[in-house]
């Protein structure tokens, strides 16, 4: 009888454990937001809960902590440029979105290093909204 349950808590072991590692990766390595492109998604994947948690609680510091990340992954889109899923009649706009987001992270990055709160807010919502334009302007999954 004690041999029976512990060959039964060894096969289940056996197969729930890999069951949890692997819908594990899968869930990280899955896009969570449709993004054609890995730079945007990864880029939204610091600004979502900014946006609808940190903004809405006033959670300045949490937007401060977070701003170097932000920056860094929002440089990455600024380098790539336009993607080649950018349709021939939106690429002028896109370029122009581009610049004016570039411009707004350099802000952020400004503001989150030695400005006030207010500033800090502002320029925060100046690269969401420069982001939400670009990102309309590339096709989703």
């Amino acid at each position: 009888m004690r041999r029976s349950i512990l060959v039964l808590t060894f096969l289940c072991t056996a197969v729930v454990v890999p069951a949890v590692f692997v819908s594990e990766r899968s869930s990280v390595a899955a896009p969570q937001h449709g993004f054609s492109v890995k730079q945007y998604e990864e880029f939204h994947d610091v600004l979502h809960p900014l946006q609808h948690e940190a903004l809405p609680a006033n959670d300045l510091r949490q937007i401060r902590s977070k701003s170097a990340l932000l920056v860094k992954r929002g440089r990455a889109i600024v380098k790539i440029g336009a993607p080649a899923s950018v349709s021939e009649a939106n690429k002028e706009e896109f370029a122009k979105s581009l610049t004016f987001f570039s411009a707004a992270l350099t802000k952020f990055e400004k503001a989150a290093r030695k400005g006030t709160n207010e500033r800090l807010k502002t320029s925060y919502i100046a690269v969401h909204d420069s982001f939400e334009s670009l990102a309309d302007l590339i096709p989703r999954r």
